[in-house]
């Protein structure tokens, strides 16, 4: 199952980057470049969503594709962040947050699942909100203006980011806490 239609589109996710990385070098004006990157970031963002559904409806989920899917979105969500830091609309407090929760609890669970606990950091709701934030946070970064000529989309982003990462400080402890009683038992 390495090339059905929703690994393809997983794929697309991770080919995605540099295309949104180079949009800022293009020769046209800044808020073209802004409007660009977000549509762009909104529809990658959006396979994500689709490429599971895709992958129930069509029966062709595998160890594989949910394998590259939370690597796709860690990758688009580590490089976009980087973008706005490298544009001065993150922090780069921020992005050392987001990045070493993503590289932290990436490990922690493929450790428990080499140790057969997986179960015991799955997606929690508190994980699901903070990709949420950051996926409504990191357009808003990228357009970088008003929005309809009345939402500010730097200062509403600036506030989801920030709230994004606090979530994500969340979401890391109660992961290690959840793994704790495992890594206990391990490490003695």
């Amino acid at each position: 199952m390495f090339w059905t239609t929703p690994t393809i589109m997983t794929w697309t996710r991770i080919v995605a980057i540099p295309l949104l990385v180079g949009v800022f070098y293009l020769p046209i004006s800044e808020h073209n470049r802004n409007m660009v990157a977000t549509i762009m970031f909104i529809v990658f963002a959006a396979t994500d969503w689709l490429d599971g559904f895709l992958a129930r409806k069509l029966n062709q989920t595998s160890s594989f594709g949910a394998f590259l899917d939370p690597v796709a979105d860690k990758f688009l969500v580590c490089a976009s962040v980087l973008v706005l830091v490298h544009l001065q609309r993150a922090d780069v407090f921020v992005a050392l947050i987001i990045i070493g929760r993503e590289i932290a609890i990436s490990a922690l669970r493929e450790w428990m699942a080499q140790i057969g606990a997986s179960k015991s950091v799955a997606v929690h709701m508190v994980g699901k909100l903070k990709t949420t934030a950051q996926m409504v946070a990191i357009p808003f970064l990228l357009y970088d203006g008003l929005f309809l000529g009345v939402i500010n989309t730097h200062v509403w982003g600036t506030w989801l980011i920030w709230i994004s990462a606090v979530l994500t400080v969340w979401s890391m402890v109660y992961y290690l806490q959840k793994a704790l009683p495992e890594i206990r038992a391990r490490v003695k």
